[in-house]
C-alpha cells in the first residue's frame, strides 16, 4: 500500500504504484480531463510518472502556474515539430520557456521569412488538432547521440555529448516528431490551443559569437483565448508606449551609433531629466544625505582592492597614462569610502549619509543595449550611508519609507519587494552574511512589507533589498536597492572611533531609489504614454493666439507663469488655431491656454486640459493657482 497527500490534506491509499493520472481519475473525471501534470513532493512531472511510494501530490491544471509553464514548454516542441514538417532540412537545437512563451532555434538554410511564420503557425494549429499523445522514453546517451545523429540533427547529438558518459537521457514523441528534453509536458497536442508566433530574430550557437548563427522564432501560449487576447493587446499598448518612439515624437533625447550606449538629450528632455534630478536633491537635503561628486577615472589598484576587478573587469572600460591603468568607474561606492576616511570619524558622527548623482560606465556589449533602458553611460541617484551595527536596522526601515513616497509621487503605488541573499562567489563570513541578511528582513518586516527570497542573487558583497515597481501595464521594474555591506569599507582601510576608543570599520550600506537616471525616465515615459505629469512634463502650458491681434497678450500671460515658475511658452504663429490646438495635443502638453479678443479684453485664458478637456473661461489668476497647485501636489 502507499499513500498519497492531496494539497488539502486528504489521503488517498492505491494497492501498488500508481500514475499521476490515475489518480487525478480517481478524484473525478472532471479533473482528470483538465490534468496537465503534477507535482509530486514539489517536483514537477508527466502525468504518466509513476509514485511508488508514500507522496504529497498536487494534479496541476491550466489554471495553475506551473500549467502555463507545462503548456508554454510543449508549445516551443509543437513549434519544432511543424517546423520539421514544413522545412525537412531544418536542424532542431533547443527551446526554452521565457517569461510571457518561449522560443526554439533552428539552424535552416535560409532566414525565415513572415510568410513562413504564418504558415508555420497554421501547421501548428493543425497538429495541435490531431491530439497525439506526447510519450517518454528514456535511452543511454551513446544511443541517444547515434539516434539524433542518424536522424541528421547535428545539434541535438551535440548536446548530448556534453552529458556524462553512462548516464541516460530522456526523449519525448509526439506524432512523427521526437525531441531530446528532461520534460515535463502535456499529456497530448490536444492541450495546446492558444499561441501565437511572434517574431525571428538571430542568435548564437550555445550563445557564443564565435559560434554559427542561428534562426530563434519566439512565440507566446496561454492558457485560454481570453488570456493571449489580454496579453496582445498589452503588447500593442507596450509599441504605443515605447520610450524610443515617444523620445523621438516628442522630442526628448535621441540615440546615435557615433556613441552606442549613450543618450544625446535634446532641451526638452533634459528638461525632465533636470526635473527629476533636482527633486532628488531634495530628498537628499531633506533627509539628512550630503551630496558629494567623485571622479570618472580612478586606478587599477582601487578596484583590485574592492573585488570588482575580479568580478567585473570584463564590463569596465579601461584607459592607460603615464603607464598607469586607470578604469572608467563602474560604480560609485568605492569613491565615497574614500571621502569618507579623509579625516578621523567618530561613532557620533555616524550614520553618515553621502549621496551622488554619479556617472557611471559599464561596456554592455551591443545585443544587450535598448533604447535608454539600457546603456552604456549613466547616471544614479546613488547613495551610501556609513554606519555601526545598531544603526543598520532603523537606517534601512527609514529608507524604505523614504523610497515608497519618492515612488508615490513619481506615480508607482504599486511595489515588490525581494531580499536577494548569498551568491555562491561572495567575500566576508558566514557570520557576517547572516546579520546583513538578518537586518533587511527585519527592517521589511517591522516596515509591514511583505517579501519574498531570491536566494543566491546578492551582490559579491553584500545582501541586498530589490524594490521593484509595477507599472500601467503590469511590467516590472526593479530600480531601487538596498544592500548592507561588512566588507568593503574594512578592505579599504575605513574605520571611525568607536566609543570605548578602539577603531571599528563602519558598515556600509549601499542604497539608490530611482536607480539609473536614463532608466528611470524611460519607464517614467511609458508608465505615463508620453503623457508626463505636469510637474515633470518639459512644457506645462502653451498659450495660443487665435490671430495677430493677440500676439502681445499671449506673450504677456506667457511670461507671467514664467515668473511664478512655469514652464510656459507662447504661439502666436500665423496657424490656425484648431492647428495649434492639434500639435500640442500630440505633443502631450499638460495646458493650452487659447486667447482671442474676448480673452485679451477681459484678462482672461480660454483653458484646454490634456485629453481634450474644455476647462472653461476662467482669469489668469485663477489659471496660476490651477496649474501651481497641480504642479505641487505632482497630480
Amino acid at each position: 500500500m502507499i499513500s498519497i497527500q492531496l494539497p488539502d490534506g486528504s489521503k488517498r491509499p492505491f494497492d501498488g504504484p500508481v500514475s499521476v493520472g490515475q489518480v487525478a481519475a480517481s478524484i473525478g473525471a472532471g479533473l482528470a480531463k483538465a490534468a496537465l501534470g503534477g507535482k509530486v513532493n514539489g517536483k514537477l512531472v508527466d502525468l504518466s510518472h509513476v509514485i511508488d511510494a508514500d507522496a504529497q501530490l498536487a494534479i496541476v491544471t491550466e489554471k495553475d502556474a506551473d500549467g502555463l509553464e507545462l503548456i508554454r514548454h510543449s508549445t516551443a516542441h509543437l513549434l519544432a515539430y511543424a517546423v520539421k514538417e514544413l522545412f525537412p532540412d531544418a536542424q532542431v537545437t533547443i527551446g526554452p520557456v521565457i517569461e510571457n512563451g518561449f522560443y526554439y532555434d533552428f539552424a535552416y538554410k535560409r532566414p525565415f521569412t513572415p510568410e513562413d511564420l504564418t504558415a508555420i503557425e497554421a501547421k501548428m494549429t493543425e497538429l495541435a488538432k490531431k491530439d497525439e499523445k506526447v510519450e517518454r522514453r528514456v535511452l543511454p546517451r551513446d544511443e541517444a547521440i547515434a539516434h539524433f545523429t542518424a536522424m541528421g540533427e547535428a545539434y541535438k547529438a551535440e548536446i548530448i555529448g556534453s552529458i556524462p558518459a553512462g548516464e541516460d537521457v530522456s526523449l519525448y514523441r509526439e506524432g512523427a516528431f521526437e525531441d531530446l528534453c528532461r520534460g515535463p509536458h502535456v499529456p497530448s497536442t490536444g492541450k495546446l490551443k492558444h499561441f501565437k508566433l511572434m517574431k525571428v530574430a538571430g542568435a548564437y550557437w550555445r550563445g557564443d559569437h564565435r559560434n554559427e548563427m542561428l534562426q530563434r522564432v519566439y512565440g507566446t501560449a496561454w492558457a485560454s483565448k481570453d488570456d493571449l487576447q489580454a496579453y496582445l493587446t498589452r503588447l500593442e499598448e507596450a509599441e504605443k508606449r515605447d520610450h524610443r518612439r515617444l523620445g523621438k515624437e516628442l522630442d526628448l533625447f535621441h540615440l546615435d551609433e557615433h556613441s552606442p550606449g549613450t543618450v544625446f538629450w535634446h532641451p526638452k528632455g533634459w528638461t525632465v531629466w533636470q526635473e527629476v534630478e533636482q527633486y532628488m536633491r531634495r530628498v537628499y537635503r531633506e533627509n539628512g544625505y550630503q551630496e558629494v561628486k567623485g571622479p570618472q577615472i580612478v586606478d587599477r589598484g582601487l578596484w583590485e582592492k574592492t573585488g570588482h576587478w575580479d568580478k567585473y573587469r570584463d564590463n569596465m572600460f579601461t584607459t592607460e597614462s603615464e603607464k598607469r591603468e586607470y578604469a572608467l568607474k563602474p560604480m560609485n561606492c568605492p569613491g565615497h569610502i574614500l571621502i569618507f576616511k579623509q579625516g578621523i570619524k567618530s561613532y557620533r558622527d555616524l550614520p553618515l549619509r553621502y549621496g551622488e548623482f554619479g556617472q557611471c560606465h559599464r561596456n554592455e556589449p551591443t545585443g544587450g543595449l535598448h533604447g535608454i533602458m539600457r546603456v552604456r553611460a549613466f547616471t544614479q541617484d546613488d547613495g551610501h550611508i556609513f554606519c555601526t551595527e545598531d544603526q543598520i536596522l532603523p537606517e534601512c526601515i527609514a529608507y524604505t519609507t523614504l523610497l515608497q513616497k519618492v515612488y508615490q509621487d513619481f506615480g508607482f503605488t504599486d511595489i515588490l519587494y525581494k531580499v536577494a541573499t548569498r551568491p555562491e562567489a561572495r567575500i566576508g563570513s558566514d557570520a557576517i552574511w547572516d546579520k546583513a541578511e538578518h537586518a533587511l528582513m527585519e527592517s521589511l518586516r517591522a516596515s509591514g512589507c511583505e517579501f519574498v527570497i531570491a536566494p543566491g542573487d546578492g551582490a559579491f558583497y553584500g545582501p541586498k533589498i530589490e524594490y521593484t515597481l509595477k507599472d500601467a501595464l503590469g511590467r516590472e521594474w526593479q530600480c531601487g536597492t538596498m544592500q548592507v555591506d561588512f566588507s568593503m569599507a574594512e578592505r579599504l582601510g575605513a574605520e571611525y572611533v568607536d566609543e570605548d576608543s578602539s577603531r571599528k570599520p563602519p558598515v556600509m550600506l549601499h542604497r539608490a531609489i530611482v536607480g539609473s537616471l536614463e532608466r528611470f525616465i524611460g519607464i517614467l515615459i511609458e508608465q505615463h504614454a508620453g503623457a508626463l505629469p505636469v510637474w515633470l512634463a518639459p512644457t506645462q502650458v502653451v498659450v495660443a493666439s487665435i490671430s495677430e491681434g493677440q500676439q502681445a497678450y499671449a506673450e504677456e500671460v506667457a511670461k507671467m507663469l514664467q515668473k511664478q515658475g512655469v514652464r510656459a511658452v507662447a504661439d502666436c504663429r500665423s496657424d490656425k488655431i484648431t492647428y495649434k490646438i492639434r500639435e500640442h495635443s500630440l505633443q502631450k502638453t499638460p495646458f493650452i491656454l487659447v486667447v482671442g479678443e474676448k480673452e485679451k479684453a477681459n484678462q482672461h485664458v480660454a483653458v484646454r486640459a490634456r485629453g481634450n478637456q474644455d476647462l472653461g473661461v476662467m482669469s489668469t489668476v485663477d489659471f496660476l493657482a490651477k496649474v501651481t497647485a497641480d504642479i505641487a501636489a505632482k497630480v
